[in-house]
């Protein structure tokens, strides 16, 4: 990744989460831990961020409230060739007319690129992937009542009477910040609590994640592996997280950045 990409990336999670660690940094942009210490120190001279011990600040810190996790401008480009292909996927499972629930996250997001020419009838608590759908297709979208957090552009409703009891969908799809044998992990309990809700009015769970959720952990477990039906995710996923998947009598799909690179390439042609 490019320097003037990962100060960028630097910036806004400074911004976002008010203060950041060197670790989370070179999760994020795959950098090594001594490049995202030089990145920090040019930055802190610059005066754009504050360098603290392990990690950095920002000049002017947001108003607290936040989710846990990551901002969904922050992860938006982190492993987007992954991302895009687990969506084209994830839309490939749809049939004209289905009813379909998607949760709100970067992966999720990608779907939308794939869905202008489909008429299917969308709940997302994603105000970014509602507002995409509104513009750009033909599918009935609705979404839940509730508060927007602007930093994860989720809309996150309170109480129960709110419009999510009242859809059915056939299948919902979610991203994760991790995939583990105990489970579905998330990062904020505000989060689960969402998705549990919407969870209840799906048939099938599909999780989308690429393969670098295989190596992480979180502390929240959204729900075990047994209530999932399907896993999309890269091919880049070790051998023991396949294994983990067969075992649970998950379906597995693996999509394939080169070959989606490849289709849009041809698409662009035609």
């Amino acid at each position: 990744m490019h320097e003037r990409e990962r100060h960028r990336i630097i910036l806004s999670a400074v911004q976002e989460k008010s203060v950041v660690t060197v670790q989370d940094i070179s999760e994020l942009t795959e950098a090594s831990e001594a490049t995202i210490r030089r990145d920090i120190a040019a930055l802190h001279v610059q005066g754009k961020i504050r360098r603290v011990r392990g990690g950095a600040e920002a000049v002017h810190p947001p108003q607290l409230g936040n989710l846990a996790g990551r901002p969904f401008r922050v992860s938006e480009s982190v492993n987007i060739d992954k991302k895009r292909a687990i969506a084209r996927q994830a839309v490939e499972l749809c049939d004209p007319g289905d009813a379909i629930i998607i949760n709100g996250g970067t992966t999720t997001f990608q779907m939308v690129h794939f869905m202008a020419a489909h008429r299917l009838q969308v709940m997302t608590n994603s105000f970014a992937i509602a507002e995409h759908l509104v513009k750009h297709s033909k599918n009935t979208v609705t979404v839940p009542g509730g508060a927007i957090y602007r930093e994860q552009s989720l809309i996150l409703s309170p109480f129960d009477n709110d419009a999510i009891r009242n859809f059915y969908a056939r299948r919902f799809f979610i991203g994760a910040q991790g995939v583990g044998p105990l489970g579905i992990m998330e990062a904020d309990a505000l989060i689960i609590q969402s998705e549990q809700k919407l969870m209840h009015q799906a048939d099938e769970l599909v999780v989308m994640v690429d393969s670098s959720k295989f190596h992480r952990r979180s502390s929240l477990i959204l729900c075990p592996l047994e209530r999932v039906s399907t896993i999309i995710t890269d091919d880049g996923i070790p051998e023991e997280a396949v294994r983990m998947i067969e075992n649970a009598g998950i379906r597995l799909i693996v999509a394939s950045p080169v070959a989606q690179a490849i289709k849009e390439d041809s698409s662009s042609v035609a």
